[in-house]
């Protein structure tokens, strides 16, 4: 049983040794059962820490209320994060490391000698000095997208427990599955959780809020092209996997992951299987507005019409599929949830910052499934690699940014 003097770096130890990768190729939910071992640790702990309703779903998401102990009308908010962690690189046998008292300089990982977590390439690290620096041994991610988060949120709820005088409404506690493959939210109960807003611990640096995040979708291109013999082909054959090949080398250069930044959306092939007499090719398209997106989908369905009139035999299906949308739409509706944020962050000394995500979180899907809910950091960097790394202060500094939002509803409550 864990103690209820457990530290945040108590509990993120304790979670990351647990192997909880999604797979992008299953069709379960969660995609792996794996992930239920840490939805059963947690849904014990929440148990020991006094809250009588946590319980586990078929789906491995995880529920629990903290109650309220305010007079005042506040708001039930919910804290979230996942429990499953990247399939970009294994999750399993996980070795953490510490590096205490941080004093600068590269960090080579012993477990593989040339993974270094250089300070040029994490110039984040200069203001670290001093920190208790969690790593991997150099062969597995870490995992701190996204159970430090999980740590942090758990951390906040003992501390909110054990301290009563500090004021709150209800606050909901939400642990989810299969958030790295885009199917976070899918099978979340909304009705049951009962909360009217939300907030994510699943961002980076700290002081970072992330209010925005990319608008989604997925395109799939199935080609048909016509087989034959290739020593009786001339004239007749139209090779589906050269069509492919056309469509992708098309795509214009300077809309791809890798020439752009900040704002600027992309076209992104992901997948191609391919054969002489079919091929398809898999997309994510990506932009923060609903027009870039449009119009980066338009340009792809013109490249590939242009190219199959080289190939009057072939034929094309073109789908599109919606994924997630830009959670700052909603967010813009309900504004205190991200001014009350701001201000629990300027109360534990950060500056906050809004940022963008050029990715996606369950907070976009949570959003448009009618609970607005923004970014909170972590202090986690380099996520899906063996180069992550994540300080034990900041990670303190998550949990009170944490404590400090649920006594800020409170006091605006009417």
């Amino acid at each position: 049983m864990p103690a209820s003097t457990d530290t945040v770096l108590d509990r993120f130890l304790r979670y990351v040794v647990i192997d909880t990768q999604s797979d992008p190729l299953s069709n379960a939910q969660p995609s792996t059962e794996k992930q239920k071992d840490l939805g059963r640790v947690l849904e014990r702990e929440l148990q020991d820490l006094g809250l009588s309703d946590a319980h586990m779903d078929e789906h491995g998401n995880v529920y629990a209320t903290i109650p309220g102990n305010s007079t005042r009308n506040v708001p039930v908010i919910c804290f979230c994060s996942h429990m499953d962690t990247a399939p970009d690189f294994s999750g399993a046998n996980v070795k953490p490391q510490i590096v205490k008292n941080y004093q600068g300089g590269d960090i080579r990982l012993i477990g593989d000698q040339s993974q270094v977590i250089r300070v040029s390439d994490h110039p984040e690290l200069r203001n670290q000095i001093g920190h208790d620096i969690v790593t991997t041994d150099g062969t597995t991610l870490l995992g701190a997208d996204d159970k430090a988060g999980i740590a942090e949120i758990m951390s906040a709820a003992q501390y909110l427990l054990a301290h009563p005088e500090i004021k709150h409404g209800p606050i909901k506690i939400l642990f989810t599955t299969d958030e790295e493959i885009g199917r976070g939210a899918d099978k979340v109960n909304l009705e049951k959780l009962g909360a009217q807003f939300g907030y994510t611990l699943d961002g980076s640096t700290i002081g970072e809020i992330e209010n925005e995040n990319f608008s989604a979708d997925g395109v799939t291109i199935e080609i048909s092209g016509v087989a034959m013999h290739p020593g009786t082909s001339k004239g007749k054959m139209e090779n589906a996997i050269k069509i492919a090949s056309e469509i992708v080398a098309r795509l214009p250069k300077d809309q791809s992951p890798e020439t752009t930044e900040d704002r600027e959306g992309f076209l992104h092939p992901v997948s191609l299987t391919a054969s002489m007499e079919g091929a398809t090719i898999g997309f994510i398209i990506r932009d923060f507005e609903e027009q870039g997106l449009a119009e980066k989908e338009a340009l792809l369905r013109d490249i590939t019409e242009d190219v199959l009139t080289l190939y009057p035999g072939s034929s094309h299906t073109f789908t599109i599929k919606n994924q997630y949308r830009n959670m700052k739409v909603v967010l813009d509706r309900h504004p205190e949830v991200v001014d009350n944020l701001i201000e629990a962050t300027r109360r534990v000394g950060l500056t906050p910052k809004l940022t963008s995500i050029r990715g996606g979180t369950d907070g976009a899907r949570l959003s448009f499934m009618g609970l607005p809910c923004p970014n909170i950091f972590t202090g986690g960097h380099a996520y899906h690699s063996p180069l992550e790394w994540i300080s034990v202060q900041d990670m303190e500094v998550a949990v009170r940014t944490i404590v400090e939002l649920a006594q800020v509803w409170e006091e605006r409550a009417a």
